[in-house]
């Protein structure tokens, strides 16, 4: 394959992405480096981002606000599937990869780019998310993927300790140190961290170095907090009464929980290329949401429907969290969701309280929840019918029952 011409890097500014650039130059003389930056909620983080990719050796940067679009299009309709992998981790990584990967193949036809490129590592999930979504986009394009470049490895870019070396020696200033070496992605929707003393499975991370967003819960307000979610169709509009853009939405539970301690996870995950991994996510707005989510989809929504949902949901959180966020299944799994969805209309209360979030109530012109069903008065209720709907349901297991009945009795007598 020959050498591309013109390369789009999905850049963050961080240590793997700046270093990858002076050394594109090096691998591919000649070559022209496009550096691509997603604006997700990243806070401070793309601040002085475009001088620091021109001066690690950016021929052209190009900077893109995403952030509505990353809420509406891509965490809203992932709140509406309801998906948590492995029981705790929402997906805050997983879910953004392809909508960078998506504007990455944008700008390379835009500016004429032969390639894209990333700064994931052969080991992580990232790799997978950012080349599954160029294939599905655009499978003419190449991918350059330096930490899977045999050079790369030659020139002694082993791990962070070297790329921080590296980055010394190219006049690169990165946030990382040899004692403060988290890897962090952080965006609108949560902010990981790995590394250090994070991946000993045995310790307690460091709270005081590794937490942005949250406080820890011990160090929550004494008094709790009552916030109110409005949903429309299974996605969020509102907080107590007040319609909000998607992103905005998010930023403002993201303040409000944090300042609870809600939304810190430890996890130690199952990663797609086979290992295990650990980290610590925040998610505060999102823990608030999904809390608020499920609670409005019990009220509304069938028990057959609700009992499928839940199986379904679980294969979709796989699909993001393996890259295939453009992949067929995704897209009819999603079709089926947003059906379901239509009815899950409402307000939720949700109580934030040292680190906990706890829907207390919810209400909703959809919901399915009939007192006078539910309380133990038996007006407008036939008892009788009970009886008849018992006998048929439990005729499978009376039938068994007789079976071994019979056969208790035959081994009883031969014991005689």
């Amino acid at each position: 394959m020959p050498d591309p011409k013109k390369i789009v890097l999905a850049y963050s500014g961080g240590l793997d992405t700046s270093v990858i650039l002076p050394w594109l130059k090096g691998r591919y003389p000649g070559v022209k480096l496009v550096a691509f930056a997603a604006e997700l909620g990243q806070g401070d983080e793309l601040e002085g981002i475009e001088k620091k990719a021109y001066d690690s050796g950016a021929d052209e940067v190009v900077v893109a606000d995403l952030r509505q679009e990353f809420a509406e299009r891509y965490c809203f309709p992932m709140i509406r599937a309801h998906a948590v992998y492995e029981s705790d981790y929402l997906l805050g990584t997983s879910i953004a990869r392809p909508l960078i990967a998506a504007h990455q193949v944008r700008v390379a036809h835009e500016t004429g780019a032969d390639a894209v490129g990333h700064g994931a590592t052969g080991k992580g999930n990232d790799q997978v998310r950012f080349e599954l979504t160029a294939r599905a986009l655009d499978p003419s394009l190449q991918i350059i993927s330096p930490w899977k470049d045999p050079r790369f490895i030659a020139d002694g870019l082993t791990d962070r300790e070297t790329a921080i070396d590296y980055a010394r020696e190219h006049g690169i200033p990165v946030d990382q140190t040899t004692k403060k070496i988290y890897s962090r992605d952080r965006n609108l929707w949560h902010i990981s961290h790995e590394g250090a003393e994070i991946e000993d499975p045995a310790k307690e991370p460091d709270w005081a170095n590794c937490l942005v967003t949250a406080v820890r819960p011990e160090d929550a307000p004494d008094e709790a907090e009552v916030v109110t979610v409005g949903f429309e169709h299974g996605s969020p509009v509102s907080i107590d009464g007040e319609r909000l853009p998607g992103h905005t939405l998010i930023e403002k539970l993201n303040a409000l929980g944090g300042r609870h301690g809600v939304g810190t996870t430890v996890l130690t995950e199952n990663r797609l290329v086979g290992m295990k991994s650990r980290g610590v996510y925040e998610t505060p707005g999102g823990s608030i949401l999904y809390e608020a989510h499920k609670a409005l989809e019990q009220l509304t929504l069938e028990r057959d429907l609700f009992h499928e949902k839940i199986r379904l949901s679980s294969r979709y959180a796989e699909i993001v969290y393996n890259g295939q966020w453009f992949h067929p299944l995704r897209e009819a799994f999603q079709a089926f969701i947003d059906r379901a969805s239509e009815v899950v209309t409402g307000t939720v209360r949700v109580k934030l309280y040292k680190g906990g979030c706890l829907a207390i109530g919810a209400q909703s012109p959809e919901s399915l929840y009939d007192e006078k069903l539910a309380s133990f008065a038996m007006d407008g209720y036939d008892i009788t019918a009970a009886r008849g709907f018992i006998d048929l349901f439990g005729l499978p297991m009376q039938v068994v029952g007789l079976r071994e009945a019979k056969r208790r009795a035959a081994r009883s007598s031969i014991a005689r």
